[in-house]
């Protein structure tokens, strides 16, 4: 699990970990990962089972991600599920964001995804066996204001994904790409106290969801293999609304894609609709407070 130390990525390696998993936990923070371990290791299930913690930049340098990978594999065997869980984000107006910003988001978001992915795909494909999961977000299945530097990067993570898909799913690898709404992690923390008031506004037209909800569900989606996974009503609507050309796990699965789709779109007008009302709003009453300081 890649971002293992905190937030959505430590509570998939608890649930997976709960089921019996051998657990390799992967972050930058040395410190954080051995809390993180000792957090974990409390849900063993057998006096077997392993938690290894590795302290690597994933978006960094490919060798060096390739070389710890294949040092865990020789401690632990090789990778039955991957978890691209790494990830940070930055909002703000486009024209406010800092341009190397956008390059680091596309680092940690998505090559950061890239490396650790390229580092055990052919063991898999050899085995005949594994799963990839990349965890993307509602904010790579639509973009929203504020967040012109990390959506790009989320949406990446499905093309990567889908492509990816086809490549190794005659070799019984099978890839899931996660798109959890807002949840409650210490990085949703950090976002919220820059996050412009539009952002704000659009963010709290639906609930925020629990770090353990969000884990349960990827990790189901992951074993049985399902393509997409979301969490909710409104994460079911957007998955059947920008199904497009992915792959689906059924025929179920492709039928009510089929018969939601014109409902789910129109619904969805609505939303942007009150989307498009909210930044309106904000754009004219900034403006009517400046033209007052103005008069002032």
């Amino acid at each position: 699990v890649t971002g293992g130390s905190s937030g959505i990525g430590k509570c998939i390696a608890i649930e997976c970990y709960k089921q019996g998993a051998f657990i390799t936990l992967i972050a930058r923070d040395e410190n954080k990962l051995l809390q993180t371990k000792k957090e974990i290791e409390k849900y063993y299930v057998n006096d077997k089972q392993v938690v290894l913690c590795i302290s690597v930049d994933v978006s960094k340098d490919y060798e060096q991600v390739e070389n710890v990978l294949k040092q865990a594999q020789e401690k632990l065997g090789p990778v039955d599920m991957l978890v691209n869980c790494a990830g940070t984000s930055v909002t703000g107006k486009f024209e406010d964001i800092e341009v190397n910003s956008f390059e680091r988001l596309m680092a940690v978001n998505y090559l950061g995804s890239v490396y650790p992915s390229r580092a055990v795909i052919a063991t898999m494909k050899e085995r005949r066996m594994g799963r990839i999961v990349f965890v993307s977000s509602q904010a790579g299945q639509l973009g929203l204001f504020g967040y012109t530097a990390y959506s790009p990067t989320k949406f990446a993570l499905r093309g990567l994904a889908e492509a990816l898909q086809m490549e190794v799913k005659p070799y019984n690898v099978y890839v899931t790409v996660a798109y959890p709404p807002d949840t409650d992690t210490p990085g949703f923390a950090e976002e919220s106290k820059t996050k412009p008031l539009e952002t704000k506004l659009i963010s709290e037209t639906s609930s925020v969801c629990q770090a353990e909800q969000v884990a349960r569900v990827i990790v189901k989606d992951a074993i049985q293999g399902n393509f997409n996974s979301s969490v909710g009503s409104d994460g079911y609507m957007l998955s059947i609304l920008t199904s497009g050309m992915s792959p689906v796990t059924s025929i179920t699965e492709g039928l009510q894609q089929v018969v939601c789709m014109g409902i789910f779109r129109i619904i969805g007008l609505f939303y942007l609709g009150s989307f498009d009302s909210i930044v309106r709003r904000c754009m004219m009453q900034r403006e009517k407070s400046e033209s007052t300081d103005k008069t002032e």
